[in-house]
Formats: structure tokens, sequence, C-alpha cells
């Protein structure tokens, strides 16, 4: 073994791949990404070719060695995670026939209304959670109706995460997290459901074997190893998606531990001892055993801040402005405005809106702009907007008895002072940051689990989790923004019926000849 002991992770994101190179006291000696690209052929529709994460898999993993400064035989376990939900159809041979739809792609609107009109009261019962466009069933259906062509020839459903490391060991399993969230299974069985499968017409035999997060599901082949700088060999764990992994890397490991988290959506989520089942909430079984996740979530995030800034901040004419610099200057920008951006409020509804609103025709808005509002209150007010969506999911929590009065803070958007300040102040809860909380890093405990590295997860939090600040909640402030929050709220039911309104014009007008003169 060459270099210091150490653990891989590796998580697919909205926007890139990012590998970490872990120790296992928790320093993060090496991170490098790989930028990936997402189409939108249709209004709603997000896709990624899955063939693009293995790329990235292989230019991201060598140079993250290289920052280690370590060769691939000093890494003792890999695991991955990516966003739960996203179907990867392959044939027999693993050749994948289509590319992934995304868990934010809201195709599958009609067939998840049907579904819950039909079969809901079923659903929630066995699955534990409701139909919605973002889970995989109901994109099973809408491939069935549009894309025949497709299902028929299907032998293999992988999860995003498990399409990756299929290209790394060759093997075919999905972990419990993931299986729970293509809402095909027996939830109190953690087995494959017949009756679900049933509704979307599914082959039970073309979903995978169900392992535990934690476990070892084979080795890096030789092959992949040629390509990424990995030893031929390594362990490699199954993982599981994004946010189980990131919370577990945050600390949250207990009962009514709390995490938000800024990312491309942003969510809300507990842990507890039993599963919240109910329409409002989304449950998944959780990365330590015995334990489970209840989760809400807003749909846009930094998504919604990309967004803004390629829209707003970019100079013109230059592709590659640097990201993080264009960062600095807007949350710069967003400091020098008051609290409550001198009454301008904005919807972060981009892409549709999930808790609690379930509801993708939904649309983003600005309302209430002046001729005194300048760049750094379109930041501010899209800092509080995500907010605000945030409170409504978290009082989705309180009204189940769900609630908690301090959360741990993961995601990029954590990197902001400003942007943690409103939403300790938003929320009226403490806020705690990690000194790491990305989701590839959680995925590198769970690989350190996996290969026994770790002897439990309290170990693992105890030697590599550290946190580095806490915002407070002021009260005055939090009392303006409850104010405010109830106008954000008055403006969302109202502007409901314009969005819906809206997307119907727009369908009509995808068919005008708009060159004509």
């Amino acid at each position: 073994m060459s270099g210091p002991r150490t653990l891989l992770g590796v998580d697919i994101g909205a926007g890139s791949l990012k590998a970490s190179v872990v120790s296992l006291d928790g320093r993060v000696l090496g991170t490098a990404s790989y930028d990936l690209a997402t189409s939108c052929p249709c209004p709603g529709w997000t896709e990624q070719d899955p063939d693009d994460w293995y790329r990235a898999f292989c230019a991201a993993v060598p140079r993250a060695l290289a920052q280690a400064e370590i060769k691939g035989n000093a890494v003792e376990g890999i695991a991955f995670s990516a966003g739960a939900h996203t179907p990867v159809l392959t044939d027999a041979d693993g050749t994948v026939l289509r590319p992934a739809i995304l868990w934010s792609d809201q195709r599958a609107a009609a067939e998840a209304r049907e579904l819950r009109e039909r079969s809901g009261a079923r659903i929630l019962e066995i699955g534990y959670n409701a139909a919605h466009p973002t889970w995989t069933m109901p994109q099973l259906l809408w491939l069935a109706r549009h894309e025949p062509h497709i299902v028929s020839k299907a032998k293999r459903l992988f999860v995003a995460k498990d399409y990756l490391r299929f290209r790394v060991t060759g093997t075919w399993e999905t972990d419990t997290v993931d299986a729970l969230g293509t809402l095909l299974l027996d939830a109190a069985r953690t087995s494959w459901s017949p009756e679900l499968a049933a509704m979307v017409n599914w082959p039970l035999e073309a979903l995978p074997p169900i392992v535990q997060p934690t476990a070892v599901v084979g080795k890096v082949t030789a092959a992949a190893a040629a390509d990424s700088g990995l030893a031929a060999g390594t362990p490699v764990v199954a993982g599981s998606s994004d946010t189980a992994v990131e919370i577990f890397g945050a600390g949250a490991i207990a009962p009514g531990d709390g995490s938000i988290k800024l990312a491309t959506a942003a969510t809300v989520s507990v842990i507890g001892e039993t599963p919240a089942v109910s329409p409002d909430l989304i449950n998944y079984y959780y990365v330590v055993s015995g334990l489970w996740y209840t989760i809400t979530g807003t749909n846009s995030c930094a998504s919604a801040h990309k967004w803004l800034r390629d829209t707003f901040f970019r100079p013109t004419g230059v592709l590659e402005a640097d990201g993080a610099a264009l960062f600095q200057l807007m949350d710069k920008l967003a400091g020098e405005v008051r609290p409550g951006s001198d009454g301008l409020v904005f919807h972060p509804y981009l892409n549709g809106e999930r808790s609690p609103h379930w509801d993708p025709l939904l649309r983003a808005d600005f309302i209430g702009v002046t001729m005194r509002h300048h760049r750094g209150h379109f930041v501010r007010a899209l800092y509080e907007g995500i907010a605000f969506s945030i409170r409504d999911c978290f009082e989705v929590f309180q009204r189940q008895g769900l609630g908690f009065d301090h959360a741990r803070l993961v995601g990029g958007g954590a990197r902001s002072a400003v942007w943690r300040q409103i939403v300790s102040d938003v929320l009226g809860i403490a806020i705690e940051v990690p000194r790491v909380g990305d989701a590839s890093f959680g995925a590198a405990l769970i690989a350190g689990l996996g290969v026994g590295a770790f002897s439990d997860a309290r170990d693992a939090v105890r030697r590599c989790v550290r946190v580095l600040e806490e915002s407070s909640p002021d009260p005055r402030r939090h009392d303006h923004y409850s104010r405010l929050f109830q106008v954000y709220r008055q403006a969302q039911q109202q502007l409901a019926v314009i969005c819906h309104q809206l997307h119907s014009i727009e369908q009509d007008g995808a068919a005008l000849d708009w060159k004509a003169s």
C-alpha cells in the first residue's frame, strides 16, 4: 500500500460528478469534479447520458488521487451516491437504451396523477410514499406509453449510482434506500412488490437484488482500474442516495436529528425510529440500520441561484467565467441589502414544485419590483424565497409533530454566511455547519463502514465529523420574516391558477410558426 489509509466517495450531482479522497480521521485529502451535461429536450424534461457518468468518473478520480498525493492502492474502499429515483434502462448485456430521466423531470405528471386517483391509498400503504412525477414508478408508466419499443428491450433497471457502480464492478444490485425510492418496493418487507410493479406492468425479474448501503458488492475490475487509476480488486460498497449520505456525513445519526440541504434542490429531513407515512411526506430507510429519515423537498435551490447567475451576472459573451468569483460577488451584494429585500419576494418554482404543493406547473416569479431594486435585491430575494420554500417544507414536519430546534446545514449553499443566517432567521432555529457537507464525503464514510474501517456509525461520526460554525436566529428578524412569509404564501396561492393558465397558453403557442412575418 502506498500512502495513508484512505476512502473514496463518488457522487453524481445534477451538474457535475465529484470524487473525494478522505482519510480515516475525516480529512479531505483530495477532490476533483467533472461537469455533466443535462439536456432538456422538451419543457419539464431533464435527462443525462449515463455513459457520461463513467467518463466523468475516469476523469475526476485520477485528479483527486493526484491532489491527495496517493496511488490508487491506498484506497481501502469506494462507495457511490446520486439523486434517487433516476432510472437507467439497459438490455441484458448492460447496454443503455435511452438517456436517464432525472429526479427533477416532470414529464410523468399525468401518470402520477392517474396512479394517485386510481390506487393512491394502496400505493401509500405498500410503498410508504405517494406517487409524484419525481418517482421512478410514474416515470416507468410514462415510458411504457410513450416509448414502448424501449421498454420491450429493457431487461435491467438501474438507479443512477448503481449504473455507475456497475461500470466499475460489473455487478447489478441496488441498496435499500434507492429501492424504496423507485416506489416499487414493499416497505414493510424490504422486497419488491408484485402489486406495485403490476400497476406499471414492470417485470420483477428486471428489478435488481437489494442490499444494505454498507454492503461490499464487488471489486474494481481490471478495465475500470486501467481507466481510473484505482487498484484492481479494491472493494466497492453499494452506497446510497445523495441526501442519505450527505446527512450521515453531516453527523445525523440519532432520532430527532434534523438536516437542511441547500444543493441543486433544497430538502428538510429528520431522523426517526419509524416512518411517518403521509401523502405530504417522503419516507426512506436510513443508512444507519434500524432508522428512517423523513424528508420534504423544494425543487429549485442552487439550480435557481445558477439560473440567476448565468442569466444576469455572467459577463456577456464569457462562457467560462469564474463561478466561485461570481458566487462571492452575488453573496456580497446580497449581504448589503436589508432583510426582506425592501419588499421584493421570489417564488423559486423554476421547475414546478414538490412539497408542500406537489404541483409541476407552478412557475417562479419576482413580485414587488420597484425602481429602487438593484441586483443585490434580486440575489437576497432569491436567498429569502428559497428559505421561505424551506419553511413551507419545515411546517409540514411541524404539523406532523416532527419539528426540531436545530439542524445541520449541508450543500453548496452552506458556504454563504448570508444565506445561512437567512435560513436560521426564517425558520427560527439554530443552524450548524459541519466541516464538510457534501455527498461524496458522506459516501466515503459509507465506504469506511462497509470495509470495516469504522466500528459503527457513531465511530465514523466521532472520528470524522466536526461542526465549524453556528447561526442562531435573531428574534426581530424572525418576526419580520414571518410577516413576509404570509405574503409569500398568499401570493403563491393566488398565482397558482395563473401558472396553470400560462402552461396551457404555452402549450398552444408551441404550435405557432413564430418565424412567420
